[in-house]
């Protein structure tokens, strides 16, 4: 079984980055592994990753979604081996801590390939340090889905919290 944890602090802050996070179309703009992805339901998602020629399609179930905390999934079918997740800790204003963790247990030649291709500890922390660089220069998210899944089921959309403003600017 390979383990993975990565974490990196970007500044901006937990709502921005949570809800950048969120928009999981977004990914291959900024990664190098990812290179597709498609939202089927709000809890189930297509995957096309990989680097140079190596190309692995799955597809995800997301179980656990809390916004500005964490988004956990596993993979279905062969990839039912797979698991992993991505917490948000609000460091202080204006600042996240972003830590993903991934396992997963390789069957078979292709899925050894790939794992060593998109899953390593270096990989994952040069992708989080392109996530960094997005948001950090995008300054705010584009998008986001602050819905709430326990165990697999979508619960209903939470409104987003309030957010302070001076001299009409949003704040945080």
């Amino acid at each position: 079984m390979n383990s993975v944890e990565e974490a990196i602090d970007v500044a901006v802050p937990v709502h921005t980055a949570y809800n950048q996070w969120t928009q999981f179309k977004t990914f291959p703009r900024f990664t190098r592994t990812v290179k597709e992805v498609e939202q089927l339901r709000p809890n189930l998602t297509r995957w096309v990753i990989g680097a140079g020629p190596v190309r692995h399609e799955f597809t995800a179930e997301i179980v656990e979604q809390r916004p500005d905390s964490l988004i956990a999934w596993r993979g279905l079918g062969r990839q039912a081996g797979h698991r992993g997740e991505v917490s948000f800790r609000s460091l202080a204003p204006g600042r996240t801590r972003v830590v993903v963790r991934v396992r997963g247990k390789a069957h078979g030649f292709k899925d050894r390939v790939v794992e060593r291709v998109v899953a390593t500890p270096r990989v994952i922390r040069a992708e989080l340090g392109r996530f960094k660089e997005f948001i950090e220069g995008l300054g705010q998210e584009c998008g986001a889905w602050r819905g709430i899944i326990r165990n697999g089921q979508v619960q209903p959309v939470e409104p987003d919290p309030p957010r302070s403003r001076v001299a009409g600017w949003p704040v945080g």
